[in-house]
């Protein structure tokens, strides 16, 4: 049930030899053999390998070909954050070795140690045996991760230089806009009615500032495989910064596929959250709101937001594999997504109160 790697997809190559001598460079006590190199099958932006040694098990983040948004992919940052993290939130890997030099791979790119567990992804394993209840207990634990994370203590420490704070909800609206609009493709809506909706809706303030991930989802987190309802890693944390919780909230709702969802959004449902047990999108906000005290009677404008940035997330990958940057199949729907996702969008909009 351990989250496995698979055969590196066609296109997806890198030079071991070359990361294999600049990683013994750092770390010494390496094999000098190569590493077996595999490739983990799940995320559609940052590309994710497996290096095994006979000593050590290593995992490689680079990001992927082709065009990318100016501010994405950038692994550096992400290392920082991971190391930044560690001591206040033991949930995330040990970075290990980092590389600017684009002698090496042609790339940034950073390598952590692997934390070997279950990863929930589309569905649980028939293994686990998680009933109704069991699921339920660990739905909550996975929610409690990113409520612990909203509580993290980040003034004075390394971590109040990860964002600029105040203005994130402003910044965000404006920025997501401006990457959908560079990314667009002619198959795809414009998408200016949820952007004016957004612009017109926008809070006037942040509803606090703290840590956020930006991206938390079942599949960034890894299971304990001796106590699958314990969470014991939290991975991908490219997008995290000091934001509003809200803003991350939403973003986590809008992957959220619950089972009285319509056959499409079924369709793109990554995660478990619509087995027996699972909390609906709805009382995962009651839960957030009892454990956090914080108010969110008015969580449309964060809804909308959250599905908006989903949109945005889909194009921009849909932008590679249209202009044939990127050869990865499960991309190829993704055109198809994004023009869903915007009337999912926009059907929200017409039913909200604000």
């Amino acid at each position: 049930m351990i989250d496995h790697a698979k055969p590196v997809r066609s296109g997806d190559e890198f030079d071991v030899a070359s990361v294999h001598a600049f990683l013994r460079a750092q770390l010494p006590e390496l094999s000098p053999d190569l590493p077996e190199v595999t490739q983990f099958p799940g995320g559609a932006s940052n590309l994710t390998y497996r290096l095994h040694y006979p000593c050590r098990d290593l995992v490689l983040r680079r990001p992927p070909a082709g065009q990318k948004a100016k501010s994405a992919h950038d692994m550096l940052r992400e290392a920082r954050v991971l190391r930044a993290l560690r001591p206040v939130y033991p949930q995330v890997p040990q970075v290990v070795a980092v590389c600017d030099n684009p002698a090496v791979l042609g790339v940034d790119f950073f390598v952590m140690e692997r934390l070997a567990g279950i990863i929930p992804r589309q569905d649980f394993p028939p293994r686990l045996g998680l009933d109704a209840a069991r699921t339920r207990q660990l739905c909550l634990n996975v929610i409690d991760k990113l409520i612990e994370l909203h509580a993290v203590e980040w003034r004075g420490t390394e971590l109040q230089s990860l964002g600029k704070g105040e203005g994130y909800v402003q910044r965000q609206i404006g920025g997501w806009s401006d990457r959908y609009r560079k990314a667009r493709t002619p198959d795809v809506g414009d998408c200016e009615a949820v952007i004016a909706w957004l612009q017109a809706k926008m809070p006037a303030s942040d509803s606090a500032t703290c840590v956020i991930h930006g991206d938390f989802r079942f599949d960034n987190v890894v299971l304990d495989p001796t106590d699958p309802l314990q969470v014991i890693g939290v991975l991908d944390w490219e997008m995290a910064t000091l934001g509003d919780p809200l803003m991350d909230l939403g973003n986590t709702l809008a992957y959220w596929v619950q089972t009285d969802d319509d056959a499409v959004f079924q369709h793109t449902r990554r995660q478990p959250t619509n087995a027996p047990g699972m909390l609906t999108r709805a009382e995962v906000l009651d839960y957030y709101a009892e454990r956090t005290g914080r108010r969110v009677d008015n969580f449309d404008f964060y809804a909308v937001y959250g599905l908006f940035r989903l949109v945005v997330i889909v194009q921009q990958i849909w932008y590679r594999f249209f202009h044939r940057q990127t050869t990865n199949p499960q991309f190829a729907g993704f055109g198809k997504m994004c023009l869903y996702l915007e009337q999912r969008c926009l059907r929200l909009i017409e039913a909200s109160k604000l």
